[in-house]
């Protein structure tokens, strides 16, 4: 498959894996590309069409993570709101999840990553480790603690 059938194929999952970890629709195009460059660079060779799909992830990922490290290393670049919610559900959500979007948004993002990647794209706990390089002890946890700060959150509504 050349990279243009993989763009077409993949682009739309990784913008929203993208978005649920950046909230910020800049970072996430730059994001995208940065992936697809690396695609290019690697070359063809995969396994399979998964171990295609999971290194795409895995790098979109990590590519992410950099991106929320400068932020926190650099200060004066302000972090988006999730006011923008609206503009996003148009390509993420029908109007009916739009509040789910809104508070799994809110959710720190080790917790939002994983509830998105095991809830949105169906991995399982195995999977998600290997595409974040955390244990499945750690994707366990983290989906637990996703899950209590949804629940507290809808207690309270």
């Amino acid at each position: 498959m050349d990279v243009e059938e993989i763009v077409k194929k993949y682009s739309n999952m990784l913008y929203k894996i993208c978005i649920v970890m950046l909230c910020n629709e800049q970072d996430v195009q730059d994001a995208i590309q940065e992936t697809f460059c690396r695609l290019m660079e690697r070359g063809s060779g995969f396994e399979s069409k998964e171990h295609e799909k999971a290194w795409l992830i895995h790098v979109a990922t990590n590519i992410c993570r950099d991106m929320l490290r400068f932020r926190m290393r650099h200060p004066q670049v302000s972090m988006t709101s999730v006011a923008s919610v609206e503009s996003l559900s148009e390509r993420l959500v029908t109007p009916q999840y739009r509040e789910t979007l809104t508070e799994l948004l809110e959710l720190p993002v080790k917790l939002r990553t994983v509830i998105y990647l095991h809830y949105v794209e169906g991995y399982q706990v195995k999977e998600i480790a290997a595409m974040l390089d955390i244990t499945q002890q750690a994707v366990k946890k983290r989906l637990q603690r996703g899950r209590e700060q949804l629940r507290l959150v809808y207690q309270e509504g």
